[in-house]
This record gives C-alpha cells, structure tokens and sequence, in this order.
C-alpha cells in the first residue's frame, strides 16, 4: 500500500513521514470517503463553517 501524503500544521509542509522535522506530528490530507448515508457529515460542515467564521471569510 502506497504512503499518503501528509501535512505539517507547524511548519506548512507536505511529507510522508508522521513527524516532521521541526518535531510536529503530521495529519493525512486526504478527505473522508464519500457516502450518501454519511451521518457525521452535519457535523463536519458545521465546524467547517465555524473555522471560517473566525478566519473571517465567511
């Protein structure tokens, strides 16, 4: 199985490994899987939407 790519949320960098360099835990970038009967995905909008609000882009 082929390695995703990751994501540094300290230092803004792309990698496979799950820690950085500059000591950071990594999150995979890839999104959910999509499924019509997605229970949770209410909820992800809903704090999708709040993030946006305090970035002031909504």
């Amino acid at each position: 199985m082929p390695d995703k790519i990751r994501y540094c949320t300290s230092c803004s960098k792309y990698m496979l490994k799950e820690k950085c360099a500059c000591g950071a835990h990594t999150e995979s970038r890839s999104p959910p899987k999509y499924s019509p009967e997605d229970r949770l995905a209410k909820y992800r909008r809903q704090e999708k939407r709040k993030i946006l609000q305090e970035k002031g882009l909504l």
